[in-house]
């Protein structure tokens, strides 16, 4: 049976991206619909899957494993497993991005250099 989602009802009540989490739909894939301002993103992270970025919109500045990447809509970025990875749109115009999870359940370990 098909399923129709509107993403605005995916945002949090606390603010953020919409996040689409498979296991509540019975899908096996999850992902973030980001729409981030100028000089916003997501700080230091990584997944123990794989996580890919569908570029739309702004220009996106990307850090893998310490490797700076600037990425122009039209491109699609990979990120592998277990990698520590952060993201910033320094375009004027709001980055659009669908960040997709190759999981049913994101899971996300912070970077606390401490």
């Amino acid at each position: 049976m098909i399923q129709i989602i509107e993403i605005a009802s995916l945002k949090p009540l606390s603010g953020g991206s919409p996040r689409f989490e498979g296991y509540l739909y019975g899908a096996k894939t999850s992902f973030f619909v980001v729409n981030s301002p100028k000089g916003h993103g997501a700080d230091k992270h990584r997944h123990p899957y794989e996580e890919i970025f569908v570029v739309l919109g702004g220009d996106i500045e990307v850090i893998v494993d310490g490797e700076l990447q600037r990425i122009e809509p039209g491109h699609i970025v990979i990120i592998p497993p277990n990698t520590w990875h952060e993201f910033k749109n320094r375009a004027e115009q709001p980055a659009l991005m669908v960040n997709i999870h190759a999981a049913q359940t994101m899971i996300q370990e912070d970077w606390n250099p401490s």
